[in-house]
């Protein structure tokens, strides 16, 4: 799966090119109440986002389990006697039968299920192997402009495609929130988007349409839009 090849390959530089995505999971995070809960999913949880985010925000645990379908991401995220690191892909329903029904506090997911193949199957999936569930999405508005002026289709789901598939699983309460990142010229912009793991190697441009955004794109910034869901 190409995604997975794109996060693996930058794995150990990845910290320098996500801040957006640490961004994203300390937002995520602050939707948590304080307190200690026996065990936690975090689904796709990288190199550790959340697991930072947790501890900054005083959010106990007994059982962290971090589940993610790169290895290379899996070795860079925290380890200690609280930690669960599973390697399993969560496009494979499969991959949830080692869990039971409400084995888990919490679930949370965080810049990781626009990548989903079918997400509406794999919100049916997990949604009974948790009390609470959080999840934060970024949204075909994410690049916006870059896929207007490369006249290109984002690869991600679409903001009502999202909720379209959220209404019939749960029942949520949700904010949209834009963020923008500046760089000094669009050759760092295209560098950031190869290596932060946001676009994930599902739409490459090509040499013509990497030509034409070098010389038109009209920004000094990059635009990402995330739908942040707290199931109520």
């Amino acid at each position: 799966m190409e995604i997975v090849k794109e996060f693996s390959r930058f794995a150990y530089e990845y910290n320098k090119y996500n801040m957006i995505q640490k961004e994203v999971a300390r937002r995520l995070a602050s939707y948590v109440p304080k307190g200690i809960y026996n065990k936690i999913l975090d689904l796709g949880s990288g190199d550790g986002a959340i697991y930072n985010a947790f501890n900054h925000n005083d959010i106990k645990f007994n059982k962290f389990v971090a589940f993610d379908f790169s290895k290379e991401m899996l070795s860079i995220h925290p380890e200690n006697e609280y930690i669960q690191k599973i390697c399993m892909d969560f496009n494979q329903s499969s991959s949830f039968s080692i869990f039971k029904k409400n084995e888990f506090d919490l679930l949370i997911s965080s810049s990781a299920l626009q990548w989903s193949n079918n997400l509406l199957n794999l919100l049916r999936t997990i949604a009974p192997l948790a009390k609470e569930h959080y999840f934060s999405f970024f949204t075909a508005n994410t690049f916006r402009t870059l896929h207007k002026t490369a006249n290109i289709t984002s690869p991600i789901y679409t903001k009502s495609d999202l909720i379209k598939a959220l209404d019939k699983v749960f029942n949520y309460e949700m904010e949209v929130v834009e963020y923008t990142l500046d760089f000094n010229s669009v050759h760092e912009m295209l560098k950031y988007i190869k290596r932060s793991g946001i676009s994930g190697g599902v739409e490459r441009l090509s040499y013509k349409q990497t030509k034409y955004l070098l010389e038109n794109y009209p920004l000094g910034y990059l635009e990402f839009e995330v739908l942040f869901v707290k199931v109520i």
